[in-house]
């Protein structure tokens, strides 16, 4: 099982530390995470105020020329507000940077942030990005495109270049809890990566079954029908001290959501609810016991490839660093072992 972070850059909420600040630790952090073993770093991408990751593609490639095994990826990119041409071209770029490191994870975003500001309507959420998707899938198959749709001009015969080094770039696709997306990515035979915020983790078996059969009958191979998890999380010694890192940010931060969206700021015991119990979607704890219940998750889904760690709350430079080592050399070794 591979094992990766994702990171959305969250934004500095005291003077004392600017953007610039935020991002040189972060870079500092995905080479520090590529020389202690982890798999993968991801780069989310929002457009507010609360993150640095507007520009996600541009953050890999600053830490592309400083880290030399571990795999960047997107995570997510927002297609449907994005030219699927300037998705593939910036990250075949990432790929020649990288040396064949780079991965597109494809997806609508939690956010609808992007619709306004890129001129989309969101009525058109389902369209719009369904047509994005096969245009960016046409894009990595063929060096000369001819398409046309509803939502971007249409391509006559037209070359797109560069052509990335890896010679089938990796998408996956990032999904919610709509059956429909777990279907099309089965039908189109893309590794599946479900984003994990709450609830029950186990809540998403039928789903990956909706996805496997869908894949199966679209005549994909079992092997190709990947599924990865990303979930909130984050590794301390005990998970005592874990809990006590992770859920004063995770309060404040979902407490602001909550706002927003119309859902109840979250208590101490709902978020033991989500994180003491086997089937919760939270991964908050010592390495031995976030590797058990990744295990318990695997084997609830049907077996998954890939985890990563969410773990932007506002935790400290230096407990992040030595999060990304408990991952790397303890809770790695007992997933695989």
């Amino acid at each position: 099982m591979e094992v990766g972070i994702d990171s959305f850059a969250i934004a500095p909420k005291n003077k004392s530390e600017s953007a610039a600040d935020s991002l040189r630790l972060l870079i500092e952090r995905i080479v520090h995470a590529d020389k202690v073993g982890i798999d993968s770093f991801g780069i989310g991408e929002h457009h507010r105020s609360d993150f640095l990751d507007q520009s996600p593609a541009m953050i890999l490639a600053a830490a592309a020329a400083m880290t030399k095994r571990i795999k960047l990826t997107s995570a997510v990119t927002v297609l449907s507000a994005a030219d699927p041409v300037r998705v593939f071209q910036n990250y075949a770029t990432l790929d020649l940077l990288s040396g064949g490191r780079a991965e597109i994870v494809a997806g609508r975003g939690s956010f609808t942030d992007a619709f306004p500001l890129f001129g989309f309507n969101q009525a058109d959420y389902n369209a719009v990005f369904k047509e994005k998707l096969e245009l960016l899938l046409k894009l990595r198959e063929q060096e000369i495109i001819t398409w046309s749709g509803k939502f971007r001009p249409a391509l006559h015969n037209q070359p797109v270049f560069p052509r990335p080094l890896q010679k089938k770039l990796p998408i996956w696709l990032g999904v919610g809890g709509t059956p429909e997306s777990f279907v099309r990515a089965g039908e189109l035979g893309l590794p599946l990566m479900i984003a994990v915020i709450g609830g029950q983790t186990h809540r998403f078996a039928p789903l990956v079954d909706l996805y496997r059969q869908a894949g199966i009958k679209s005549g994909h191979s079992p092997e190709d029908l990947k599924v990865g998890l990303h979930s909130l999380g984050y590794v301390a010694e005990t998970t005592e001290d874990a809990i006590k890192d992770y859920f004063p940010g995770y309060q404040e931060l979902f407490t602001k959501i909550g706002l927003e969206r119309g859902f109840p700021a979250p208590t101490r015991q709902s978020f033991d609810a989500q994180n003491s119990v086997p089937q919760g979607a939270l991964l908050v704890g010592s390495p031995e016991d976030v590797a058990k219940k990744i295990l318990h998750h695997s084997e609830a889904l049907g077996g998954i490839s890939k985890v990563t760690f969410q773990m932007d709350v506002g935790i400290p430079h230096d407990k992040l660093k030595k999060a990304l080592e408990l991952i790397a050399t303890k809770v790695k070794p007992l997933l695989n072992s």
